[in-house]
């Protein structure tokens, strides 16, 4: 990188799902396709995944609680985010503009400035919270709010448990897609 120049910014939003051990392998196969990763974890992620370990990897600390608003910011801007492995909870939480954590916050704001964009990959088992009404309602919603969705458990069983390679490759596509706006 030349004088002022800088990586991308890639946000990872964590939530609390047991998919949520597999987000060092992404985070790793992000970073090798240039993106500066930073992770951010609901509440209770910070039970799935090794925080410290997270942090040594990215080089950013890994947050999941709101700064005081006269702390700087710790984390540069993100260039696209990535919610992965988005619950069943967060994804019918933000899909109502519902912002009692720092990933829904963060989520919701980007959302309502339709900046930067957002790739949702749901972790959710068909046959169970996935059939319940308020989940394709609100996919549909984050959709039509501009959010990209991966949701395709048939090719991706039981919980559309997406391999890492083929979120970056969705995210491609997602910035794609944008720039050609």
């Amino acid at each position: 990188m030349k004088g002022n120049e800088r990586s991308s910014v890639l946000y990872v939003m964590v939530c609390a799902a047991g998919a949520a051990s597999s987000v060092q392998n992404f985070v790793e196969r992000a970073q090798a396709e240039g993106w500066d990763v930073c992770v951010l974890l609901t509440p209770m992620a910070s039970n799935f995944v090794e925080v410290s370990r997270l942090e040594q990897v990215t080089g950013h600390p890994v947050r999941s609680q709101y700064k005081h608003p006269d702390e700087p910011d710790v984390l540069p801007p993100a260039d696209a985010i990535v919610v992965f492995p988005a619950t069943f909870n967060t994804i019918n939480k933000w899909a109502l503009g519902i912002s009692d954590n720092l990933v829904l916050g963060i989520l919701c704001e980007c959302t309502g400035m339709k900046t930067p964009p957002i790739l949702a990959v749901p972790v959710v088992r068909k046959g169970k919270l996935a059939d319940h009404p308020a989940f394709p309602r609100s996919l549909e919603l984050l959709r039509s709010y501009g959010v990209h969705v991966l949701y395709d458990p048939e090719t991706y069983p039981p919980r559309n448990e997406v391999p890492a390679n083929v979120i970056l490759e969705a995210l491609r596509d997602v910035i794609q897609q944008k720039r050609e706006r």
